[in-house]
């Protein structure tokens, strides 16, 4: 959850901090083409993401989850220094804006194996019947990154001038990954394999050294088939339940500040602090929200956040563009209490969607091409429909959209709570679950 937590501050920094990176490294007379340009890096990051999740999934599935959740946390927090090393578009002209693409992808070529090894990793411990509580520390992880970054900005942007925030203060938050880097690194070196993972290395030893023995390449190319062949439906599913997610997720915490100062004109600082507020109480719903789905199961709370996200985004705009203090935190609140439904089940959802020999593999994939397509675009999206439409509610019709598609993937998969992973052993939490178990199979 630490790990997670600081590898999402340095990805979270660059989504509160756009409307800023804009004026410094894209400069032009129009403030929305700026923000444009700022959400288009934003979107780069996401481009990549399938890359890593290609590479860093199937690597998770031969090396270990913990080598890999290492590397990645390594990248992200390299890149985010590296950004905040960048001199500007006035000192070194568009070589900047280059840099900044190319620091913003590699920390997007990271996030490509973050979630997919975190989320494995955590339900591959977790016992069967307490799944749903232990994987949603996950997104309290992202949670805590996303109000460290935005806190920090915020206090950045009531404290400093413009001027002074154009100049040097931006770099502030992304020259703090450096430390914060060496702290999550340290966290992740002292984490252990998960059983469920060392059980699967000890079974496919023979295929391995066969592998090391100059097979390699057709034992890549058998893997390659394994994911894209053999567990189609459920990365379908996967892909469909990711892009209703992050829409929403991508659209509330990282897009409406910039939808609230740039197309509402309401007060930075405070929008940025309504953001946090509302984050802060999302915090004590998910771990109860994720322990419900142990009970009653994951399908049932998807298809509410789904339902939410069908009929209220309207309603909420229509509170936020009332531009006062009041009305915006409500819209903002009933919307990420709509969002918990997915960020306390995905956790422990997505996982269990495939089997433990190719789990990281599958998950990475599928996860990183809905991000890349959906979640990643969904801030330069939904800016360019307001600004060509005119129409401020058009985030909201977006929000509507990709709920409309994660019901259906929610609707078509399979209920998984209380059950074993697919291709492990059941797993429990104490001796005398242990006890009953044996005996309820005797």
């Amino acid at each position: 959850m630490l790990g997670n937590a600081m590898e999402w501050y340095d990805f979270g920094i660059y989504a509160y901090m756009a409307v800023t990176i804009g004026k410094v490294f894209f400069p032009s007379g129009n403030d929305t083409a700026q923000t444009l340009s700022s959400f288009a890096t934003f979107a780069a990051a996401f481009l990549v993401r399938p890359l890593g999740g290609f590479f860093f999934g199937p690597l998770g599935d031969r090396i270990g989850r913990k080598k890999v959740l290492a590397i990645t946390m390594l990248m992200m927090a390299s890149g985010t220094l590296c950004i905040g090393l960048i001199p500007g578009y006035g000192t070194i002209g568009f070589v900047a804006p280059v840099l900044l693409v190319l620091f913003r992808m590699l920390q997007g070529f990271s996030a490509g194996g973050e979630y997919g090894g975190a989320s494995t990793f955590i339900a591959e411990y977790a016992p069967d019947k307490r799944r749903g509580f232990y994987g949603s520390f996950l997104e309290f992880g992202t949670l805590i990154g996303y109000i460290l970054a935005a806190s920090l900005v915020t206090l950045l942007t009531a404290v400093l001038s413009d001027h002074e925030l154009r100049t040097w203060g931006w770099r502030i938050p992304f020259l703090v990954a450096g430390p914060i880097g060496v702290i999550g690194l340290y966290l992740r070196l002292r984490l252990e394999e998960s059983p469920a993972f060392a059980k699967v290395m000890e079974q496919s030893a023979a295929t391995e050294a066969e592998a090391q023995g100059g097979e390699h390449g057709n034992e890549t190319v058998r893997e390659f088939k394994r994911i894209f062949l053999g567990q189609r439906r459920a990365m379908v599913i996967c892909i469909a339940l990711v892009a209703a997610y992050n829409v929403n997720d991508y659209m509330l915490l990282s897009y409406m500040p910039t939808y609230l100062s740039d197309t509402l004109g309401y007060d930075e600082t405070h929008g940025l602090l309504q953001i946090v507020v509302v984050m802060i109480v999302l915090l004590t719903v998910i771990h109860p929200l994720g322990g419900l789905t142990d009970r009653i199961g994951r399908k049932p709370v998807i298809i509410t956040g789904c339902g939410g996200f069908m009929v209220l985004p309207v309603p909420c705009f229509v509170l936020i563009k009332q531009g006062d203090l009041v009305p915006i935190f409500i819209g903002l609140l009933i919307l990420g209490l709509v969002l918990v439904c997915f960020l306390a089940t995905m956790s422990a959802a997505l996982p269990a969607l495939f089997p433990t020999e190719i789990r990281s593999g599958t998950l990475s994939v599928s996860f990183n091409i809905s991000v890349s397509l959906f979640g990643g675009t969904t801030p330069f999206v939904a800016e360019a429909l307001v600004d060509g439409t005119g129409n401020d509610y058009m985030p909201a019709f977006y929000m509507m959209l990709a709920a409309a598609v994660g019901l259906a993937a929610a609707l078509a998969m399979t209920e998984t709570a209380r059950k074993p992973l697919m291709g492990s052993p059941p797993a429990v939490e104490t001796v005398e679950e242990a006890r009953e178990l044996v005996a309820a199979q005797r």
